[in-house]
């Protein structure tokens, strides 16, 4: 049974479509939707320091969160599926919250206390999804995958953005109701979430493995050479219909090995000049990128005369966010079919960091035209964001990998993304305080040109690398391995 799949039976979904349905409903609980909620607490009476708060809020606690949540993701025994559930839910719930506020400048302790769990919850989103899409499909199918997984996310903010932004117009000024949005992207996430496969749980935190479905759901041995891109199909044997029956019946997944390998050390992989230059260009990146949008908003909305954001204002954020997650979609299109052809990932991370400068540029010269004019340039906001969204994986993957230390770098990177982005919200802002939108995005185009210089002059191109163990890793090839046909299913469907 050669090349066998594991959706034979009608009741379970192709694993990538699986994958691709949670990336969609999760997609809507992005950060989009916090401007509209800024938008409705003004509408309550709150101040705008207060807002502001309020919104840093889950960012901040993201940021101490992200690194010790992907750890938790690595070192866990339980079903990572089970952390995606609770963190959907427990993320919607929070959001949700800002639907029971009072009139008046009031209750901060109810939004302060849920954006805090909100950011908490949220945290093990991306490491569980990540580490499902590898454990399921491994090295060599994992970029395909996690392409799919992000270009579905982006489709999700989209169709989140048009609900929130219709439901908000259409019932201005009570627009309470568009967060109703948010919870049932969560019901829709944890639907879905049980047909997607658990994998090799060992793989998941990036030790090496035995098998791995491709695309379409096929059984194939991971290889286990150098990189060159050949995999051997499981043999066609009786043991392997038996392992195929237990996966489908759902029965405890496989293990890699008899015992967990041992990972890296900490120190070996934070310290890898590849994991430095990256949390350094992410840092400056965002830096330099957050207030852009802020800024684009201020000088696109208009205010009422009451200081409350306009009604014609919402569909103009909304669409804001649509053409940059649009454009974003098209690039993560992009950036994958050039990843399938060869290119590195070096110039095509480059091409996502250069977007910034000329976005920066075009909103300075722009800035008197129109909206119509400023709503272009958040094309090169979708573009970088496409192409670095997609390539941010591939990269700690191609450095990780073998390590076990997978999903603690994805959220040691991510909290470095996200110190830029609360750094530059905030200083942004003071600028345009004290000196004015213009200095404030001169500022940013300035500091836009670091991430390109450190990228390209510091950091290798990483492609083909993934899976050769470096001088500082141990192999975890040495780990004895089980025959896949002794230990049971190994895509295992939660029921």
């Amino acid at each position: 049974m050669i090349g066998t799949g594991i959706h034979g039976r009608d009741q379970f979904l192709p694993p990538k479509l699986a994958f691709a349905l949670v990336s969609f409903s999760l997609g809507q609980l992005g950060d989009g939707l916090n401007i509209f909620q800024g938008i409705y607490l003004v509408g309550l009476g709150w101040n705008e320091g207060s807002v502001g708060a309020a919104l840093s809020l889950m960012g901040l606690t993201a940021l101490l969160v992200q690194t010790l949540a992907g750890d938790v993701v690595d070192k866990t025994t339980l079903d990572r599926r089970i952390f995606l559930t609770v963190a959907a839910i427990v993320t919607a719930l929070s959001a949700s919250a800002v639907m029971f506020v009072k009139e008046g400048n009031s209750q901060h302790g109810l939004i302060y206390g849920t954006k805090i769990i909100e950011g908490m919850a949220s945290s093990f989103i991306g490491p569980c999804l990540a580490a499902l899409t590898l454990a399921s499909f491994g090295p060599d199918h994992f970029d395909a995958i996690m392409a799919s997984n992000i270009l579905w996310g982006h489709v999700g903010s989209v169709a989140s953005a048009v609900l929130a932004g219709g439901v908000a117009f259409f019932l201005y000024p009570d627009i309470k109701l568009c967060f109703l949005v948010i919870g049932a992207s969560a019901l829709v996430a944890v639907v879905f979430v049980k047909f997607v496969p658990q994998g090799d749980p060992l793989m998941g935190r990036g030790f090496r493995g035995d098998v791995a479905m491709d695309e379409t759901g096929q059984l194939q041995r991971v290889m286990s050479g150098e990189g060159n891109g050949e995999i051997d199909f499981v043999a066609e044997d009786t043991q392997t219909d038996a392992v195929i029956q237990k996966v489908l019946s759902g029965e405890a997944p496989l293990r890699s090995s008899t015992h967990v390998p041992e990972a890296a050390s900490y120190m070996s992989v934070f310290s890898d000049r590849r994991t430095l230059v990256l949390c350094l260009t992410g840092f400056f990146y965002h830096f330099a990128n957050a207030n852009v949008l802020l800024v684009l908003g201020e000088l696109m909305g208009g205010d009422n005369e009451d200081g409350t954001t306009s009604r014609s204002a919402i569909p103009l954020i909304a669409g804001a966010i649509v053409t940059a997650q649009l454009t974003m979609s098209a690039a993560t299109l992009a950036g994958d079919r050039l990843t399938d052809r060869g290119v590195g990932r070096k110039p095509i991370f480059l091409i996502g960091l250069a977007s910034l400068p000329i976005r920066c540029a075009l909103i300075v010269l722009w800035r008197d035209s129109g909206e119509g004019y400023l709503l272009l340039t958040q094309i090169f906001d979708g573009i970088g964001g496409g192409l670095i969204g997609l390539l941010h994986p591939y990269l700690v993957a191609d450095v990780t990998f073998g390590t076990g230390r997978f999903n603690v770098l994805m959220g040691l990177t991510a909290s470095c993304f996200g110190v830029g982005a609360t750094m530059s919200n905030f200083l942004g802002q003071l600028a345009v305080e004290y000196l004015g939108h213009v200095a404030s995005l001169v500022g940013s185009l300035v500091l836009s040109f670091v991430p390109i210089l450190l990228f390209a002059v510091f950091m290798p191109e990483t492609l083909g690398v993934r899976g050769q163990p470096g001088d500082q890793v141990k192999d975890s090839m040495s780990a004895p391995r089980l025959d896949p046909a002794e230990s049971g299913g190994f895509f295992v469907q939660m029921t």
